[in-house]
């Protein structure tokens, strides 16, 4: 694509930003906040495109002008000047371009939502419940690393430690688009605490994460749904097995449960399970997506193929391999102490390139 074709593109946005602008000061607009929403991300995802296509037109105004200098200036430092700046400037472009042109290749919608990420125990017995534990430590250091809120709103403990299965929602900027590369079975290969012999067992955790669903996304009816109260179990504090303030929500026409039982308050409890109730309805929906862009992309793991293996954590080799990629780090110790980002980000680029590929730019 050459410049004129990117910036003829670039301004049909540049247009509809303005557009956009003045949208959101409506009040006609404002009242309806569905739309009002829904313009409002509009309005930031095309101002960063705005920005890059500024700076990008900057930039090959700035080659035109030093292109004339060359062929009209006679003094040799001047000449010299410009061509130091067409060299720099044409060094600088094919990353620009590229950049812009992943801008316009449309981004997955639910990128910017908040997220529920669900481990589960798989195979391995007690060492499987172990090892889910020490990924929800992982995942909640990682989190912290960037900023966000974890809450757990549900857990099973293992008979051994760590846990049989644990949701929680993690909240903060672009979540569902960073954590979105974790679903699937993790498998580790380590020597048990249980193990007498020093032999190495293979375990596996499933993690699942969901795009967490607002009350835009989905309506549910209360007369849909059986509400279920009870003792909530685990720790919390002394009232906990005492107070009937744990809730378990059943949507009636899809069979779809969940349960919170971290507050203290029944009322707390069933906004929090409400939450999770909208976003995995949301979700059976969303999963037909995913496994069409699953079947494209190797970064992306479908929904319906929970048993796809995507990571191994080897503890004697203190080695991590994403099999998605191909990708081998000897840093274990760092990456289950919440170090992950080097990870996702070459998912990120291994998905950026497939993106580009599929659009054809």
């Amino acid at each position: 694509m050459d410049h004129n074709t990117l910036l003829s593109r670039l301004d049909g946005l540049s247009g509809r930003f303005e557009e956009v602008s003045t949208l959101i000061t409506d009040p006609a607009v404002i009242a309806d906040m569905k739309r009002f929403v829904k313009l409002n991300k509009e309005y930031h995802d095309l101002e960063k495109i705005v920005t890059a296509r500024n700076e990008y037109k900057l930039a090959l105004d700035h080659l035109e002008d030093a292109r004339t200098l060359l062929d009209t200036e006679s003094d040799a430092e001047m000449k010299d000047m410009a061509k130091a700046e067409i060299d720099e400037i044409q060094s600088r472009l094919p990353q620009m371009e590229e950049g812009i042109k992943l801008m316009l290749v449309p981004n997955d919608p639910q990128d910017s939502k908040n997220a529920i990420l669900e481990i589960r125990a798989g195979t391995g017995g007690d060492e499987a419940s172990i090892f889910a534990g020490d990924l929800w430590r992982m995942y909640i250091k990682y989190c912290e690393t960037k900023g966000w809120k974890t809450q757990v709103t549900s857990f099973s403990e293992g008979t051994a430690g760590g846990y049989k299965e644990i949701v929680m929602e993690v909240s903060g900027e672009n979540v569902y688009g960073t954590l979105k590369y974790e679903s699937g079975v993790h498998r580790v290969q380590r020597v048990p605490a249980t193990e007498t012999q020093g032999r190495v067992h293979t375990s596996a955790a499933t993690v699942a994460v969901l795009p967490e669903a607002d009350e835009f996304d989905v309506e549910i009816k209360e007369s849909d749904i059986r509400v279920d109260i009870f003792c909530a179990s685990g720790h919390g504090g002394q009232s906990v097995n005492t107070t009937y303030s744990a809730i378990r929500l059943v949507h009636l026409p899809t069979g779809i449960t969940v349960q919170c039982q971290d507050e203290k308050s029944q009322i707390k409890n069933k906004a929090k399970a409400m939450v999770e109730l909208r976003s995995r309805i949301y979700n059976m929906e969303y999963q037909k997506y995913l496994d069409e862009i699953a079947s494209k992309r190797k970064t992306m793991v479908s929904t319906g193929d929970r048993s796809a293996k995507i990571r191994t954590y080897n503890y004697p080799q203190s080695r991590v391999t994403d099999h998605r990629i191909d990708l081998t780090l000897y840093n274990l110790p760092a990456i289950m102490d919440g170090e992950l980002q080097s990870v996702i980000d070459k998912l990120i680029v291994a998905e950026n390139a497939e993106r580009l590929k599929e659009s054809e730019l």
